[in-house]
């Protein structure tokens, strides 16, 4: 089976189809099958930049390592009332279709609860959920107390991915490995990174994430995307100079990776 990866939250802006497109791509590098789909049917940015990335490489002539994108397919297939059970039955077909062609699926949410979304969060072996180095995203995972920052419950947020533990316990199957990203991260207010740093590190022991590294707020992927590419490809595509903000870059790329444990991926595969 092939193993999916989910990047999501309930919150937009967190950066997910950056982390979406330039993880199935280094995964597609590392010589794996990987298969793409995108929930978030009004905006569909990462479909939208693996588009741009086929009709970049088609301009120039230019092959490189590309996910297999799926969409869902279209809902007058199923006899069905709009609804939980048809949303259900368009995304099982869908996973059932590209399931056989991958050894890995990279799902990317929309930044809203969506019954798309519940259902890839309750079939995700591995969950990542980016979040800008502040309060405000931290709210995601965990209400606090204003006074002193103790954290007092889990958020809704943390609560579904909870119950989309039990889902996949009571079926037999592997725990979900839940990561979370500090994405975004800024030069300034050092003081206060640090204590969002603190603050994940209690929640992640008490709810059960890992943390791991994410991107900084870099110019260089809001140009990548016209033309589909990421960081990885830049050495290959020969027009592309690489400035040391690049080789930052692509080095914090490296490191989500590893974070991720993707050698693992391809042993299993």
């Amino acid at each position: 089976m092939a193993h999916i990866i989910v990047v999501g939250n309930e919150k937009g802006g967190s950066g997910k189809s950056t982390v979406s497109m330039h993880l199935s791509v280094a995964l597609a590098r590392d010589g794996l099958r990987v298969g793409a789909m995108d929930l978030d049917l009004r905006q569909l940015s990462f479909g939208r930049y693996i588009e741009n990335r086929r009709n970049w490489c088609a301009r120039n002539g230019i092959a490189l390592p590309t996910p297999e994108f799926m969409p869902l397919p279209e809902a007058s297939r199923f006899d069905l009332p709009e609804g939980p059970a048809l949303h259900d039955a368009r995304m099982a077909a869908a996973l059932e279709e590209i399931e056989p062609r991958s050894d890995v699926i990279v799902i990317d949410c929309p930044g809203s609860h969506t019954r798309y979304s519940q259902y890839a969060h309750s079939v995700a072996d591995t969950l990542v959920t980016p979040i800008n180095d502040s309060f405000i995203d931290f709210d995601l995972l965990a209400r606090t107390d204003p006074e002193t920052g103790a954290v007092l419950a889990p958020s809704i947020y943390s609560e579904m991915v909870w119950k989309a533990r039990q889902t996949r316990a009571q079926a037999g199957l592997r725990p979900l490995d839940w990561i979370v990203l500090r994405n975004r991260l800024g030069t300034t207010a050092m003081h206060n990174k640090r204590k969002v740093g603190d603050a994940l590190e209690a929640l992640s022991k008490r709810i059960g994430f890992r943390i791991a590294p994410g991107f900084s707020e870099r110019v260089i992927f809001r140009e990548l995307f016209p033309k589909g590419l990421t960081l990885l490809d830049l050495p290959d595509v020969g027009n592309e100079s690489m400035t040391l903000s690049h080789i930052a870059a692509r080095q914090e790329l490296r490191e989500l990776i590893e974070a991720l444990g993707v050698s693992a991926l391809r042993l299993s595969a």
